[in-house]
């Protein structure tokens, strides 16, 4: 068993990233420039998006941090959006997930330029992955693309399994993994809370990717022997053995089903580190194409 260490690769890309920044730089070209947009105050939402702005700092990237308390009206949160889409300083934008129940999410990701969706959220965005069209990839499914890559991980013609079928990480996790490039060209089965005799077909998957925000949903009895797991799950538990009284999880039992892995990724430390990767690439590509 191996573990996909998403410190070691993610280190290893930010390395890649911070030269080649410094590299346009040199040659006159812009400086990629993230605006971050945080409503309200949910301590994960503060970590996600801190960790965002002090990688931009880390890589050479600048970065706007707008934050807005929770009674902002969706009307004022799209002008606030409208305003970052008409600033050409700005290469990327970032909405961070969840927003209040009385501001939808779809309309505030659809009034973000696509040209500046390194979220990869917009339906434009998704519209052209679908069809196989250069665009910005979802941030998760593209850092674990990426994780796969820099362990030469080839899926050919492997079984993959999704559990979970959101439009952020299931959805476009099962076309990148069955496009015709590399990592690709798999046979993808998309799963999810209503798929019946569950355990009958992740038995059958060299690779599952659990995405269903449940921790430890995926067991040992679930997983063949050999099978490539890969788990974006982040989930809180309590554990009176910490000083925090919680700990984090993935959505897969890693104690149970790592010995009969042939590689997987840890919660902290996995799937996490590679969305902030796949972001940074997404911003970058977006100052050069500004």
């Amino acid at each position: 068993m191996q573990i996909l260490d998403g410190v070691a690769v993610s280190a290893h890309i930010k390395s890649q990233l911070k030269q080649e920044v410094e590299q346009l730089k040199a040659n006159g070209g812009k400086t990629p420039h993230l605006a971050a947009v945080l409503v309200g105050n949910n301590p994960a939402s503060e970590a996600y998006v801190g960790s965002k702005v002090r990688t931009c700092q880390e890589l050479g990237f600048d970065s706007t941090l707008l934050r807005f308390d929770t009674d902002i009206t969706e009307a004022q949160l799209l002008e606030e959006v409208q305003k970052l889409n008409k600033d050409k300083s700005i290469d990327g934008i970032l909405v961070q997930l969840p927003l209040p129940d009385h501001i939808s999410p779809d309309v505030v990701i659809n009034n973000i330029d696509p040209s500046k969706d390194v979220d990869g959220f917009h339906p434009i965005t998704q519209g052209k992955m679908l069809l196989g069209q250069k665009s910005f990839l979802p941030a998760t499914p593209y850092g674990i693309l990426l994780m796969l890559e820099h362990y030469n991980i080839d899926v050919t013609g492997k079984h993959c399994v999704v559990i979970g079928r959101s439009n952020i990480v299931g959805t476009p996790m099962t076309i990148l993994l069955s496009r015709n490039a590399n990592p690709g060209n798999a046979t993808v089965t998309l799963c999810h809370s209503k798929t019946k005799n569950l355990k009958e077909i992740t038995l059958t998957a060299d690779v599952i990717v659990a995405a269903i925000g449940r921790p430890k949903y995926v067991t040992a009895d679930m997983v063949k022997e050999g099978a490539i797991i890969i788990d974006v799950g982040i989930n809180r538990i309590a554990d009176a053995t910490r000083k925090s009284g919680t700990r984090l999880v993935g959505d897969v039992d890693y104690e149970d089903v790592a010995p009969k892995s042939s590689y997987i990724t840890p919660v902290p430390g996995g799937v996490g580190l590679m969305t902030i990767c796949g972001l940074m690439k997404n911003t970058l590509e977006a100052a050069k194409q500004h």
